[in-house]
């Protein structure tokens, strides 16, 4: 496992390749969904730092299945429960897709954790059975941050983090 990230490419598209490269790498067998999301939030702000102003995850709640609970994260406080369905988070959830705001005061209904926020970019962590884990959520406090490269980029790394794990076996998951 690197302690520190390789040097990075300038290129977008081969900076993702990179960053899904060092995920898979970090993450590879580790049980605790927890701990790879922690790893992935810290790997995506070192390499994209200061234009992901807060990178994380926001997990659904076993025990309230129409809520997420933040989860591993880097930037400022963030909203502790998003309902599926509401905001940016909840939609992407809701919807299973990725969603990109280039503009988050002009989303209906966002939901203003950090007001320094102005675009987004949500993206659905799905079992390969397309069960709603969470979500991976990005804001940066520039206007249009996001884009395509980022939406498949963040995708790819998504999927490799959930490479190899199993709920059944994450200590979490089963309680204990």
């Amino acid at each position: 496992m690197a302690e520190t990230l390789p040097d990075l490419p300038d290129d977008i598209a081969a900076r993702y390749r990179v960053l899904a490269a060092e995920a898979a790498s970090i993450t590879e067998g580790e049980a605790s969904l927890i701990a790879r999301m922690a790893s992935v939030s810290s790997l995506l702000v070192q390499a994209f730092a200061p234009r992901f102003f807060w990178t994380g995850f926001y997990i659904v709640d076993p025990s309230r299945p129409d809520e997420m609970v933040v989860g591993p994260y880097q930037g400022t406080l963030g909203c502790l429960r998003i309902a599926l369905g509401k905001g940016v988070c909840g939609t992407a959830a809701a919807t299973r897709r990725t969603v990109i705001v280039p503009d988050v005061h002009a989303f209906p209904g966002h939901i203003a954790c950090d007001s320094r926020s102005n675009s987004e970019i949500v993206v659905p962590v799905l079992t390969q059975d397309g069960a709603l884990l969470g979500v991976l959520d990005v804001d940066s406090e520039a206007f249009g941050a996001f884009d395509a490269e980022d939406q498949a980029g963040l995708e790819a790394i998504c999927a490799t983090m959930l490479a190899g794990w199993s709920a059944a076996e994450d200590p979490f998951r089963r309680g204990g």
